[in-house]
């Protein structure tokens, strides 16, 4: 009877079973997932509050210090992406008012920016065209003029393709009264960062880069600076899902006992956990090599294809993911379209101000091999010999 009151009927889309291709994905994030990470993904699930989800989390306390090279006690993983990462930090280091300088060369500092204003804060921009990263005297002249609380800067701007340096402007920072916020969701594990060393206050990445696993954890950490700011708030952060208060007492950082604030990823953060595992088992400078290394050979022989990287001064090249200037008279979409299509493999193209100006080509944790380097220009080859080309 109850079934003659439907008036939905089961979508024939879902009574068909799942199909999901096999993809080398060479573009600037996801990332394939290794078999060891999967299967911990695929690992019967535990309640969220459970003895050994707990040691999890502890786990990955642990690896999140490693990868950041930071002794922070408020270190932990966002339930959300990258971006969830970006919003933790931003609403919590800042409440109405407060001023933030955001360093913008390419998408993430544009997002960072548009997050402050949503906030009520009093948000000031520091720009540098794509390609292009600032030196400690933009960051200086910016500090002086503008008197942040925070300044906002990213490591490694994957829309264009740059390694942002970040020696020295921690001290800087300081030394303007301002915390330094880093977003390293490209960066980590693929390029150096010493959280502690280079006085960085906040720093957040995410799981679905070099770490290799599904998208939908992100880690982050606080400087014992930044924690006092977020001790020292006149206001309760916008987002209760993401107040570091709850959360450091969830993630067991405030030596109390754990209070239930939401139910976790559990199964995300096996597979986060794994993949912070690989890198420890590996070696974190192991790792930076390898990274840099494949990218050398990629520019290389982006080159020796008669190719235009787009970031013109090798040390600011982003290793974990390179961008190179669309050929003259091909549309990118049909390059990266050729390689879907006959080649199974994912590169993608510009965002933001890099749109239909570049091609976006990610080497991330597993997949930063010189077997995968190799692979993709003879699949760019191909491209350029078989797509068509403009004669304008």
């Amino acid at each position: 009877m109850a079934t003659s009151l439907l008036r939905v009927p089961p979508p024939q889309e879902l009574l068909r079973p799942l199909a999901v291709p096999e993809r080398l994905l060479l573009g600037p994030g996801p990332s394939n997932v290794p078999s060891r990470i999967q299967a911990a993904s695929g690992r019967q699930l535990l309640g969220h509050m459970h003895p050994e989800v707990l040691q999890v989390m502890d786990d990955i306390k642990a690896g999140i210090q490693y990868a950041f090279q930071t002794q922070n006690r408020l270190t932990l993983a966002i339930s959300g992406g990258g971006h969830c990462a970006m919003e933790a930090a931003l609403f919590n280091l800042l409440e109405p008012g407060d001023t933030v300088l955001v360093a913008i060369n390419g998408i993430w500092g544009q997002r960072a920016a548009d997050i402050g204003r949503r906030l009520g804060a009093n948000v000031y921009e520091l720009l540098k065209p794509p390609g292009k990263y600032f030196t400690p005297q933009d960051i200086e002249q910016g500090l002086v003029q503008h008197k942040p609380a925070v300044l906002f800067i990213t490591h490694g701007e994957s829309s264009t393709g740059v390694l942002q340096p970040l020696e020295g402007l921690g001290e800087l920072c300081h030394r303007h009264g301002c915390l330094l916020l880093v977003d390293a969701v490209a960066s980590l594990g693929g390029a150096p960062i010493f959280m502690d060393q280079q006085e960085i206050d906040v720093l957040y990445s995410g799981s679905q880069k070099v770490l290799n696993a599904p998208p939908g954890s992100a880690p982050i950490s606080f400087s014992e600076r930044a924690r006092q700011k977020l001790l020292k708030r006149k206001t309760k952060p916008v987002s209760f899902f993401l107040d570091m208060d709850w959360l450091a007492s969830y993630w067991g950082c405030d030596g109390e006992p754990r209070r239930y604030h939401h139910t976790a990823p559990i199964n995300n953060f096996f597979s986060l956990r794994e993949g912070l595992a690989i890198l420890a088992e590996l070696g974190l400078e192991s790792s930076w090599e390898r990274h840099q290394a494949n990218c050398t050979q990629l520019c290389q022989g982006l080159l020796d294809l008669g190719l235009e990287l787009f970031v013109k001064e090798e040390k600011a090249r982003l290793p974990t993911v390179t961008t190179v200037v669309v050929p003259e008279g091909y549309n990118w979409k049909d390059i990266t379209a050729f390689l879907m299509d006959n080649h199974g493999m994912e590169i993608a193209g510009g965002l933001g101000s890099t749109v239909g100006k570049v091609l976006r080509i990610g080497l991330m944790g597993c997949n930063s091999t010189s077997a995968n380097v190799d692979r993709v220009l003879r699949a760019l080859q191909d491209a350029l010999k078989r797509c068509h080309r403009s004669r304008l």
